[in-house]
Formats: structure tokens, sequence, C-alpha cells
């Protein structure tokens, strides 16, 4: 037998001899900061391991738009509000008599130690099959539970009381929380096992609500395997189809999703933006935690970086990378093509610890610009208007929110 020794705190495991370190580091329960899953893509890093277990200083946003609606008013009881997100999960709790919102969290995800990306998740189900469907619809279900307990003791509510749970999530994160099969989502053609909407009782799947776990637990309708209930959600709550003129929405992320209204008809369409916006496949890349540079400014005295959290820069979030290639390119550091106008393929930020973007970084955003843009161009021919007839752009989600609009225009 082999052991692998904890430092942080002082946990042993024993493993066979040759076992693949990450597998056994994650049946043990211990998160690993893996962004491909172990397929050695990512190029982040060798062997490196950090412990740590939800992080409190992830900053995750909790509010938002909401138009004025009819409320469907009951005699007694709360309600709940679910939004999986493939990266952070987020939930409030609402009183049914009143329809106010009494209170609201949110977490980062606990499925990332399966992978990062829905893509890498539906590998490890790939990988485990029925161990791997379980252990992933376990961990949403754990942080599930777990935000519904935080709530209902803040606002001195007992969990037996929520009578209701209403479920918003991409397509393969609402497959993994009711714990079916997402492999059909993963390779052509593409099929999920659902596209309706869902009700079942929360004690079919442990979820701790209602009295004897009784709580109805509904989950929007997904539209395809890549537009799920997160954007229809966002549709809605926009009122894309009442909007005047030609409107375009879009949530940016890994998987780009985007919305064309056009007097009120919808054409959607998704497309693979690639991680980069994400902070990863960036050599100084990470997640927009604390740390992580989220708006960065040249002047003729240096580098001005915006930290989220403040202090020292560890690393560059989605924002930070392209307010870095935004500035880049009105000095003069890059071309208009993304080639480096001098002889130097990289542009130093920060020498200690280092932080710098590469012509390779420049390459991989303007991957994800490429995808986004074909998305955009697809919706726009096949309606029959041009990028100069639209009349507005809603960008959806966290990124929406801190991405700097100057970093938008070009």
């Amino acid at each position: 037998m082999a052991r692998i020794i904890i430092e942080q705190n002082g946990q042993v495991i024993e493993c066979e001899e040759e076992a693949l370190l990450l597998p056994e580091l994650l049946r043990a329960g211990i998160y690993v900061e893996n962004l491909c899953n172990g397929k050695g893509t990512c190029g982040k890093c060798e062997v490196y391991v950090s412990v740590s277990e939800l992080k409190a200083d992830d900053k995750v946003l909790v509010d938002g738009y909401l138009p004025s609606f009819e409320i469907e008013r009951y005699t007694n009881g709360y309600g709940a509000a679910l939004d999986i997100g493939t990266t952070t999960v987020v939930a409030e709790i609402v009183d049914l008599m009143t329809g106010k919102q009494l209170t609201s969290a949110a977490i980062i995800n606990p499925q990332k130690k399966y992978g990062m990306d829905v893509m890498t998740r539906i590998s490890y189900e790939y990988e485990y099959t029925e161990d791997g469907i379980r252990q992933l619809q376990q961990s949403i279900v754990k942080a599930v539970n777990q935000l519904l307990e935080k709530m209902c003791c803040d606002v001195n509510v007992s969990p037996e009381e929520i009578l209701k749970i209403t479920v918003s999530a991409n397509c393969t994160m609402m497959h993994m929380f009711m714990g079916k099969d997402a492999r059909g989502i993963g390779k052509a053609p593409y099929r999920p096992q659902f596209l309706k909407a869902q009700r079942f009782k929360a004690g079919n799947i442990g979820i701790h609500a209602g009295l004897g776990e009784s709580a109805e637990i509904y989950c929007l309708p997904q539209v395809s395997a890549f537009i799920g209930a997160d954007i229809l959600a966002g549709v809605c709550v926009c009122e894309l189809e009442k909007q005047r003129g030609n409107v375009l929405f879009i949530d940016i992320g890994t998987n780009g999703e985007i919305v064309l209204a056009r007097q009120g008809r919808l054409l959607c369409c998704s497309c693979a933006a690639g991680p980069a916006l994400e902070g990863m496949s960036i050599s100084c890349g990470m997640r927009a935690v604390k740390g992580a540079v989220e708006d960065v400014h040249i002047t003729e005295t240096g580098v001005q970086l915006d930290v989220i959290g403040g202090g020292q820069p560890i690393g560059i979030c989605g924002s930070g990378i392209l307010a870095v290639i935004k500035e880049m390119l009105r000095t003069g550091i890059i071309k208009r093509n993304g080639v480096f106008a001098g002889k130097s393929r990289e542009y130093v930020l920060q020498q200690t610890p280092k932080l710098s973007v590469t012509q390779k970084d420049v390459r991989q955003v303007q991957l994800a610009k490429g995808a986004l843009l074909s998305g955009i161009q697809a919706l726009l021919k096949y309606a029959g208007i041009t990028d100069g007839e639209l009349d507005k752009v809603i960008i959806a989600g966290q990124f929406g929110v801190h991405l700097p609009e100057e970093v938008l225009i070009d």
C-alpha cells in the first residue's frame, strides 16, 4: 500500500501502489484545483495540490435586475429559489404570503473538484459511470442543503416550512442536480435526458426541505443541450419578448449563450467560447477570486492593477485579461491583428510575483472573441439584420456585472 500525507492537516490516505493521485485525493474529500480533471491539457501544474473548503472570500453576485410581476400568494409558508451555475450556486428564501425576499446566500459549486467546466464534469461521468453520476449529484445536493440551512438560520425559519423550491441551471447542471446521466450532452447528437420542466419532492434527491422533506421542487425547462434554464430565466427576467427593436442578450462564459430578440421574435444559439474568459488557458490566469487582477490601466508612470479584495495580485481573471489586452492595443504594444509590435512576445505587468501576458494568451482571447462573434453573426444573418441595426446589447451574469464597459467597446 502507498501513503499520501497531506501536510496542511496531517491527514494520511492509504491507496494502492501506482494509483493515480487525483482520484485518490477526490475520494478522500480533498479539494484539488484541477481545471482539466487531470487530463494534462490546461498547463497549470505538474503536481500542485491545495487543500481548502469553500472559500468565504469568493465574490458571488446575489443581486440583480427584477421586473415587477404579479405574485401568486399563499396563506403560509416559504419558498426557495436556486440558481445552480457551473462555478457558483446562489439561493434565496421568499415569503410566499408577501413575495418578499427574506435572505440570500451563495457558495462556489463544489463540483469544481471534478472539473471546472461542464465538459470536464461530463468526462468524469464517462470515466466513473454510475459512481461518477452519484458523486456529482451528492456534491451539489450537499451544497444546496448547506445553503438552505444557513438561510433558514439567518431568518429564523425552519426547513420544514419551505414548501416550494424553484431551480434554474444550465442543462448539464440540471441533470447532475437531479442525478440524471449527462453523458449524452457531451457528444453528438448532444441529446439530454429531458428538456421539459420537472416536478418532484425534495426528499427524492436528498434535499432537506418541507415537512418530511415533502417540499415540491420545480426545475425550469431547457431549450436544448446547451441552451438551458438559466438562459430561459434570463430571457424572462429581461422580458425580451416585450423589447422593442433588436436586442442582443449574451451570457459570456466557457459556453457562450446568445439570444436575439427582434420585435418579439426570439432566436438563440450557443458557441464554445473556450475557458480563456474564465481565466483558464491563460499563462497567469485564475478565477475571479481574491487576489485576481480584474482591471488594468497602462499609464505613463507604470501599470495600475485593480485586484479583487485588494492586496498583492496573484493572477489575472477573465475581465482582467480583456482589460489588459484593451490597454495593450490602445498603447500600441500589440497591433490590431493581435501580434506584438516589438520583438518581445510577452508583456510584463508585475515582476514579483511575475504577472505577464504572452502572445499565446492574446490568441486565446481572440479565439474566445471569434467564437462569440461567430454566434452573434449567425443570429444576425438568420434574422436578416446587421450589427448596426442593434438597439441594445445586454451582458448577463457575473461577467457582465464586473466587466468594465470600455473593454467591450471596440
